[in-house]
């Protein structure tokens, strides 16, 4: 669902949505930004929400994209997507990480981190063929490939800020957000 939704939206403006769409940006929060006590976040967290904005590849992310806000057939075969509120523009790992942290616990984000990638961006490709969308998918792929740690990190650093004994906030989490870090030097 997540890959036809960026797929659709790939390059539209987000007229009459949120500019960025997600309701943890670091725009919409700075309660939770002043809350932070790590240094190393709180010198992050602007050049994490800089790399997202900076994407050349923007499309329209869902905003709220965790498994309570899908619903899905008996059989599995269908889903759809309720609460839209937070649709907005920005990169599409946005709605990928914060969805695979929603569902997979600590060992299974782990396990499953590559081939989730592997499936979301397969069906983005199917998708965009299916649309007839001319878009540059081995750039786009290269550029949100690099970027999924970074919408990850962005969201870990809302939640010590917002809520630093969350359960999402484990050691798989710390790694790749530490690992989004490194990245930026």
């Amino acid at each position: 669902w997540l890959a036809n939704f960026h797929a659709t939206f790939l390059g539209v403006e987000p007229l009459g949505l949120w500019e960025t769409g997600t309701y943890w940006h670091l725009e919409t929060r700075p309660d939770e930004f002043a809350a932070l006590d790590h240094q190393l976040w709180i010198e992050a967290a602007p050049l994490l929400d800089r790399r997202l904005r900076e994407a050349r590849y923007q499309t329209f992310v869902h905003g709220d994209a965790k498994l309570a806000n899908f619903c899905f057939s008996p059989d599995l075969q269908s889903v759809a997507a309720v609460d839209f509120q937070y649709v907005g523009g920005g990169c599409g790992m946005r709605d990928l990480a914060y969805f695979v942290g929603s569902c997979l616990t600590e060992d299974e984000c782990a396990e499953a981190e590559s081939s989730i990638l592997e499936l979301y961006f397969a069906e983005l490709r199917s998708c965009l063929a299916a649309k007839n969308r001319t878009v540059e998918i081995n750039n786009l792929e290269e550029e949100w490939r690099t970027l999924y740690p970074i919408a990850w990190a962005d969201f870990h650093r809302f939640l010590l800020g917002w809520s630093p004994g969350h359960w999402k906030l484990h050691h798989y989490s710390e790694s790749i957000a530490r690992r989004a870090i490194e990245s930026l030097s």
